[in-house]
């Protein structure tokens, strides 16, 4: 997924305002671990940029701020063992967290009332289910 990092439509997160920094994954993996930067940190600066509107801005900061440390939103990957894979999935996860942060709220519920046909149904069957019921008990068994 190198190239522009489209959030949705055609904004997509400019590459000069994401922040790379590589070192090295912690776990099994013998001495390839020991060698490499495969691990990857993408830090983006949601409070400073310029590139989404300023409504999605503002529903992001709301919603990203348990996230947000000084308005930077940051994501690590480390599942794989190049750092080229990593830097893809720190990306998609990027921009799929802002996607979802920046999307519109849900239209509200309408309340609706219940029509007076279905409640009368439900009483009538709860009656039914009471009568079954308690035919069973022995009452009239002596």
């Amino acid at each position: 997924m190198s190239g522009p990092y489209i959030i949705r439509g055609s904004v997509s997160l400019p590459e000069a305002e994401l922040m790379w920094r590589f070192s090295r994954s912690s776990g099994p993996g013998g001495q390839h671990v020991n060698t490499s930067d495969s691990q990857v940190e993408l830090r983006f600066d949601l409070a400073k940029t310029q590139a989404l509107p300023q409504v999605w801005k503002d529903r992001a900061l709301e919603r990203l701020e348990s996230r947000l440390v000084g308005g930077v939103i940051s994501v690590r990957a480390s599942e794989h063992r190049s750092q080229w894979r990593n830097r893809e999935t720190a990306a998609v996860r990027l921009t799929s967290l802002l996607a979802e942060a920046t999307a519109p709220p849900p239209r509200a519920r309408r309340s609706t009332k219940i029509p007076r046909g279905i409640n009368e149904r439900r009483l009538r069957e709860k009656k039914q289910r009471a009568d079954v019921k308690r035919g069973r008990t022995g009452r009239d068994w002596d």
